[in-house]
Protein backbone atom coordinates (compact mmCIF):
# COMPACT_ATOMS: atom_id res chain seq x y z
CA UNK A 1 0.00 0.00 0.00
CA UNK A 2 1.31 3.58 -1.01
CA UNK A 3 0.25 6.96 -0.49
CA UNK A 4 0.82 10.10 -2.11
CA UNK A 5 0.81 13.66 -0.08
CA UNK A 6 -1.82 15.57 -1.96
CA UNK A 7 -2.65 18.76 -0.16
CA UNK A 8 -2.18 20.48 3.14
CA UNK A 9 -5.12 22.85 4.47
CA UNK A 10 -4.93 26.22 6.09
CA UNK A 11 -8.00 27.59 7.33
CA UNK A 12 -7.82 31.58 6.74
CA UNK A 13 -9.96 34.78 7.40
CA UNK A 14 -9.08 36.60 4.89
CA UNK A 15 -8.70 34.69 1.06
CA UNK A 16 -7.99 36.80 -1.39
CA UNK A 17 -4.65 38.80 1.16
CA UNK A 18 -3.56 34.87 2.09
CA UNK A 19 -3.60 34.16 -1.60
CA UNK A 20 -1.46 37.54 -2.31
CA UNK A 21 0.53 36.93 0.72
CA UNK A 22 1.50 33.24 -0.63
CA UNK A 23 1.94 34.41 -4.37
CA UNK A 24 4.43 36.91 -3.12
CA UNK A 25 6.42 34.92 -0.21
CA UNK A 26 6.48 31.69 -2.00
CA UNK A 27 5.50 31.75 -5.54
CA UNK A 28 2.69 29.86 -5.11
CA UNK A 29 -0.80 29.97 -7.44
CA UNK A 30 -3.90 29.20 -7.68
CA UNK A 31 -4.57 26.17 -9.48
CA UNK A 32 -8.41 25.82 -8.85
CA UNK A 33 -11.27 26.96 -6.29
CA UNK A 34 -14.32 26.61 -5.34
CA UNK A 35 -17.15 28.17 -3.62
CA UNK A 36 -19.96 26.28 -2.10
CA UNK A 37 -23.56 26.96 -3.40
CA UNK A 38 -24.73 28.55 -0.43
CA UNK A 39 -21.22 30.91 -0.54
CA UNK A 40 -20.02 29.48 2.79
CA UNK A 41 -16.95 28.59 2.06
CA UNK A 42 -14.99 29.09 -0.23
CA UNK A 43 -11.04 27.17 -0.85
CA UNK A 44 -8.34 27.55 -3.35
CA UNK A 45 -5.51 25.15 -3.74
CA UNK A 46 -2.29 27.03 -4.48
CA UNK A 47 0.63 25.28 -5.98
CA UNK A 48 4.28 25.74 -6.42
CA UNK A 49 3.99 24.09 -10.39
CA UNK A 50 6.80 21.40 -9.82
CA UNK A 51 6.02 19.31 -6.65
CA UNK A 52 2.51 17.75 -7.31
CA UNK A 53 1.74 18.79 -3.61
CA UNK A 54 -0.79 21.33 -2.87
CA UNK A 55 -1.57 24.11 -0.68
CA UNK A 56 -5.70 24.69 0.38
CA UNK A 57 -6.13 27.53 1.85
CA UNK A 58 -10.45 27.39 3.40
CA UNK A 59 -12.59 30.43 3.81
CA UNK A 60 -15.82 29.95 6.05
CA UNK A 61 -18.08 33.27 6.06
CA UNK A 62 -19.19 32.46 9.63
CA UNK A 63 -15.81 32.63 11.43
CA UNK A 64 -15.29 36.20 12.17
CA UNK A 65 -12.47 35.81 14.59
CA UNK A 66 -8.76 34.25 14.26
CA UNK A 67 -8.18 31.00 14.66
CA UNK A 68 -6.88 30.04 18.10
CA UNK A 69 -3.37 28.14 16.68
CA UNK A 70 -2.38 26.66 20.38
CA UNK A 71 1.29 26.54 20.64
CA UNK A 72 2.23 26.69 16.90
CA UNK A 73 4.21 23.73 16.57
CA UNK A 74 3.01 22.09 13.35
CA UNK A 75 4.19 23.99 10.02
CA UNK A 76 4.41 23.41 6.46
CA UNK A 77 8.19 23.34 5.17
CA UNK A 78 9.44 24.47 1.71
CA UNK A 79 12.80 24.05 0.05
CA UNK A 80 14.27 27.09 -1.59
CA UNK A 81 17.12 27.00 -4.42
CA UNK A 82 18.31 30.65 -3.50
CA UNK A 83 18.58 30.73 0.33
CA UNK A 84 19.89 33.97 0.81
CA UNK A 85 17.49 35.42 -1.79
CA UNK A 86 14.74 33.65 -0.21
CA UNK A 87 16.15 35.06 3.13
CA UNK A 88 16.54 38.77 1.90
CA UNK A 89 12.79 38.70 -0.04
CA UNK A 90 11.04 37.70 3.46
CA UNK A 91 12.75 40.37 5.38
CA UNK A 92 12.34 43.14 3.23
CA UNK A 93 8.35 41.27 3.27
CA UNK A 94 9.06 41.53 7.52
CA UNK A 95 7.66 38.32 7.77
CA UNK A 96 10.28 36.35 8.74
CA UNK A 97 9.19 35.70 13.10
CA UNK A 98 12.17 33.11 13.88
CA UNK A 99 15.39 32.20 12.55
CA UNK A 100 18.00 29.46 13.57
CA UNK A 101 21.25 30.28 11.84
CA UNK A 102 22.82 27.53 13.55
CA UNK A 103 20.36 24.78 11.87
CA UNK A 104 20.37 27.19 8.71
CA UNK A 105 16.35 27.88 8.73
CA UNK A 106 14.05 30.09 9.83
CA UNK A 107 10.18 30.68 9.84
CA UNK A 108 7.68 33.07 8.11
CA UNK A 109 4.30 33.95 9.31
CA UNK A 110 1.41 34.16 7.04
CA UNK A 111 -1.19 36.59 7.54
CA UNK A 112 -3.30 34.05 10.02
CA UNK A 113 -0.10 33.50 12.50
CA UNK A 114 1.07 30.17 10.66
CA UNK A 115 4.42 29.52 10.69
CA UNK A 116 6.04 28.69 7.65
CA UNK A 117 9.62 26.91 7.78
CA UNK A 118 12.19 27.79 5.25
CA UNK A 119 15.59 25.67 4.45
CA UNK A 120 17.86 25.48 1.49
CA UNK A 121 18.42 22.95 -0.80
CA UNK A 122 20.30 20.00 1.14
CA UNK A 123 23.64 19.03 -1.18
Amino acid sequence: MQFTMAHANLNVLDLPRSIAFYEEALGLRVQRDKTADDGSFRIAFLADGRSGCCLELTWLRDKQTPYDLGDNESHICFVADDYEAAHAHHAQMGCICYENPKMGLYFINDPDGYWIEIVPERR
